[in-house]
């Protein structure tokens, strides 16, 4: 059986989005929110906050396409680099590798041992970090720079960078 076109009575947005130019209860939506927005790979904006060893790009952010609950843009990770110390407050953090071999490095404590841990990358993989958790990312390539894709969960690019890494309190006394 074939899908029957609406009938001609219905509204065009019948189906698609009910509340498209009136925005519904709150009121009319702003331009941004009733828009695809195209941000070319020439356009990334460089006035983010950043760890030294790195340079961060925004794409997506509130100031830039209007977005309220997520930041994504492109990180640059220069040769033979280490970034600061750094977590991204209360935003989860997801990372696509573009290009290069970038090792992202926390700390853990087991049995009141604290130890390094190393995630070393490739090309397709991805990383998740959790709100709050200290790391770092390296470059250890003496030549090339490596390049990731960052979503953060949060509308702006949080970095609160650190005076080294250090293992997480208990889960109940992390967030402030």
């Amino acid at each position: 059986m074939t899908a029957q076109p609406p009938p001609a009575s219905e509204s065009p947005r019948d189906g698609f989005h009910p509340d498209l130019g009136t925005g519904g209860p709150a009121g009319p939506l702003p331009e941004t929110a009733t828009r695809v927005h195209h941000v070319p790979a020439g356009s990334l904006d460089g006035s983010t906050a950043q760890s030294g060893g790195m340079r961060r790009f925004a794409a997506i952010s509130g100031d830039r396409v209007g977005s309220e609950r997520m930041w994504m843009g492109q990180t640059h990770v220069a040769p033979a680099t280490a970034s600061a110390d750094h977590h991204h407050g209360e935003s989860e953090t997801g990372i696509y590798i573009v290009s290069g071999h970038p090792e992202f490095v926390f700390l853990e404590e087991r049995d009141g041992e604290r130890r390094e841990i190393r995630l070393r990358t490739g090309p397709g993989d991805y990383i998740f970090v959790p709100p709050y958790v200290p790391h770092r990312e390296e470059n250890p390539d003496p030549e090339d720079e490596a390049v990731v894709v960052i979503a953060r969960s949060t509308q702006e690019a949080i970095v609160v960078n650190l005076p080294g890494l250090y293992a997480l309190p208990a889960e109940t006394e992390r967030r402030p």
